[in-house]
């Protein structure tokens, strides 16, 4: 593969991308996967999506975890919706749902269910932890932490130690994409109150030895509103710090501060008291209460009509929002935020964003914020838009965060 890219990549010779998906392994798809995101770039789409095929039939938890990746996030809008069918494809032939499917993707890279992995040197054993973020860190065989794990050394078993720090070096390699794709994914699940039902929630959440040191730095709630934590022996908990039984049948969500106005000092004082850190603002994120006797829309009317720079407009992509199809010029003239309700608010822009020159148009203002039944972009929400918008308060909370972002 490597020799038919010195050459290069002649498509009549396309056997040896395809041949990854026989003979490649976890390093393989390590290697590969930065190749299939940049490609569009370079002109070569119909590439990246051989190379997406590839991913599909090496078929490891690794590989199939970069496909849902890619699938979630990567610039090229073709190669994103080819990915989305790949996996979606997947998931029905499996029986699940898109999010389902990427529950079950989470590599467990070797972890056994107590997430414990000694790297042994012969000589010294070391075990390897995981902070907030995913990090890992290591302990000496005395306890003491260390933030990386040390060189073999003279006295180190000379097979054995080499192979070990390999292992350790992959392992930081794919935690590191791990980490940052499930933080991003429960994010957005709280966002979107995305559920999982209690077995669910014990089986690809709880007792999963990656995913868990998120999970429990995180309050949880339920459909009836209780809300509950994980504790670091895998008990449950509530704000009081008393035993939670987790009622069997409920759905469970990541609670949103809109849940926890009640609650939300004595679970500050819990996550304050076990010194636990989140993994994305929780507790502490920003909360817009629209009153209940008061419409949504004319609290948006204060963001259009003030110009913000071109990178502010772009950051909103990181938060949900989808840019539109370009116009004439090569120009995107809207943006759109779908509503996990169903429809979209559609955003119109002025001048617009310049497709490939997005410097031409240093700022851009908002020219009205609408509602989109179908998600449509601005050209169709204009016609028969609601002069309403009625959201859930966690949407509206989240609406005008992002758009308070826009002005920081």
């Amino acid at each position: 593969f490597q020799r038919w890219q010195e050459v290069g990549a002649p498509s009549k010779e396309g056997w040896a991308l395809t041949a990854l998906g026989w003979f490649g392994d976890d390093s393989t798809v390590r290697a590969l996967s930065p190749l299939i995101r940049v490609w569009p770039g370079e002109s070569q789409h119909a590439r990246a999506v051989t190379g997406l095929d590839v991913l599909a039939d090496i078929g490891t938890e690794v590989a199939l975890s970069h496909l849902n990746s890619i699938a979630e996030k990567v610039k090229f809008k073709g190669l994103k919706t080819r990915a989305q069918e790949k996996v979606a494809q997947i998931a029905a032939e499996l029986g699940l749902s898109r999010d389902q499917l990427a529950d079950r993707l989470v590599p467990r890279l070797g972890l056994d269910d107590e997430a414990s992995l000694v790297i042994d040197y012969g000589p010294r054993r070391f075990t390897v932890g995981f902070d907030e973020q995913l990090k890992p860190y290591v302990l000496d065989p005395d306890g003491k932490r260390r933030k990386d794990l040390p060189k073999p050394g003279a006295k180190d078993d000379q097979e054995r130690a080499p192979l070990e720090h390999k292992r350790f070096t992959a392992l930081k390699k794919d935690v590191r994409t791990v980490a940052s794709d499930q933080i991003h994914r429960l994010e957005r699940a709280m966002v979107d109150q995305r559920t999982w039902t209690a077995g669910e929630f014990h089986t690809v959440l709880a007792g999963h030895p990656l995913l868990w040191h998120i999970v429990r730095r995180l309050v949880w709630i339920t459909g009836t509103g209780l809300s509950f934590r994980l504790a670091e022996d895998r008990t449950l908990a509530d704000s009081g710090d008393d035993e939670f039984t987790l009622p069997e049948g409920s759905t469970v969500r990541v609670a949103h501060p809109v849940d926890l106005q009640d609650t939300a000092e004595a679970w500050g004082e819990v996550f304050a008291d076990y010194e636990i850190l989140q993994p994305f603002p929780q507790l502490d994120r920003p909360l817009h209460i629209v009153p209940a006797d008061e419409e949504l829309l004319p609290h948006l009317a204060k963001y259009c009509d003030v110009p913000h720079p071109i990178g502010k407009i772009l950051s909103l992509t990181k938060k949900g929002w989808v840019r539109g199809e370009p116009q004439d010029g090569g120009v995107e003239c809207w943006i759109t935020r779908p509503l996990p309700s169903g429809g979209a608010l559609v955003a119109s822009l002025d001048p617009g964003i310049a497709v490939g020159a997005i410097d031409v148009f240093p700022e851009v203002k908002f020219i009205d914020l609408r509602f989109s039944a179908d998600g449509q972009g601005y050209w169709y929400s204009q016609k028969n838009a609601p002069s309403t918008l009625e959201v859930d308060p966690i949407t509206a909370s989240e609406l005008l965060s992002e758009l308070e972002s826009l002005q920081t």
